[in-house]
């Protein structure tokens, strides 16, 4: 039987504006195992017993958090199950896939968010949660990266965009029914904020004019090639309503479980 391996990764040391993502996890997970809620996904998978819970990576003052979040994912993926990463901003995204890159030498990139978080070093950090696509795509972490629902593009996103052979799908663009041809493994990497803010107002960068949840999941219930890791990033409790953002991501969670489940065994 196919397993989740669920980790969460409470950092956001490299937040650009406020803090706040590294308070998610046991949120994220309050919400994901709520008698409230069932654990079936749409998609027809029962998801009860399927989740090993990782708990969070451990961080220690003489350890770079780089390695510690590496080291962690590696472990999480040993006995070869797929992986959901609970951020934490985006910035973990980075070392989560060079972790999972040692073991999927061909791998996509399916990248849901308002903003493209490939400026080289953005405010002179190259570790900055806007910049992780840099390194990833600087490393050959991957060989397709796709980026779905962007609203703030600049030049040097374009730049960037045409050094590393990104293809993106703006927000004014999306349409229903949007999907993706895959050959290779997908990691699903899902900023919060990709979503509208009317849907999802827990972030730290709200962007209006983006998808709703239905149109996500969507997208997400299209992938028909196994999905062998995933992060969900970038929902800050002090920004939320009510936990709205919380049951969203939980949401989000369950449903790239269910497709994990349906792509990996087949």
């Amino acid at each position: 039987m196919v397993s989740i391996a669920l980790l969460g990764v409470p950092n956001d040391e490299n937040s650009s504006f406020v803090r706040g993502p590294a308070e998610a996890p046991p949120l994220i997970r309050r919400e994901l195992f709520s008698d409230c809620y069932s654990l079936w996904s749409e998609t027809g998978v029962d998801l009860e017993n399927r989740f090993r819970d990782l708990g969070d990576v451990a961080f220690a003052d003489d350890v770079d958090p780089w390695i510690a979040i590496e080291t962690a994912v590696d472990e999480g993926l040993a006995a070869g199950d797929p992986l959901i990463a609970l951020g934490g901003d985006h910035a973990i995204t980075h070392p989560i896939l060079k972790a999972v890159r040692r073991r999927h030498p061909r791998l996509a990139i399916l990248h849901i968010d308002a903003h493209a978080d490939i400026y080289h070093a953005y405010q002179d950090n190259p570790r900055s949660h806007a910049s992780p696509f840099a390194r990833i795509m600087e490393e050959g972490l991957a060989d397709r990266l796709i980026q779905v629902g962007l609203r703030t593009i600049c030049d040097e996103h374009r730049a960037q965009f045409e050094r590393f052979g990104v293809e993106v799908v703006e927000a004014r663009h999306w349409k229903d029914g949007l999907k993706f041809a895959f050959d290779t493994p997908v990691y699903v990497s899902l900023d919060i904020d990709g979503i509208d803010p009317a849907f999802a107002p827990g972030v730290s960068h709200r962007e209006p004019g983006g998808p709703s949840v239905r149109q996500v999941m969507d997208l997400i219930q299209a992938i028909d090639q196994p999905i062998v890791a995933a992060d969900v990033v970038e929902y800050n409790p002090r920004c939320d309503l009510g936990g709205q953002t919380a049951t969203v991501a939980a949401k989000l969670v369950k449903e790239i479980a269910g497709m994990m489940v349906r792509t990996v065994q087949g």
